[in-house]
């Protein structure tokens, strides 16, 4: 997701709500939404899998390497 892509998604959030979208205009919108979201979540996703957390005996374990196997598929 680039900034050219996050200022239509706001452009078309601002006209829908002063003079309507056209159909197209809604399915472009609704497109560029779900690539927000995913990269949104990629970008978390990313983050959290570099996390470390020290265990009380002093060694420390990834998170990511724990608990990401699960959500690969995203």
């Amino acid at each position: 997701m680039n900034e050219v892509d996050i200022a239509r998604i706001n452009e078309l959030y601002h006209k829908s709500k002063t003079v309507g979208l056209t159909a197209a205009e809604a399915e472009e919108q609704k497109k560029l939404r779900k690539e927000y979201i995913k990269a949104i979540r990629a970008s978390l996703r990313g983050n959290l899998d570099r996390i470390d957390m020290q265990n009380e005996d002093g060694t420390y374990t990834n998170l990511g390497e724990k608990y990401g196997k699960k959500h690969k598929g995203n």
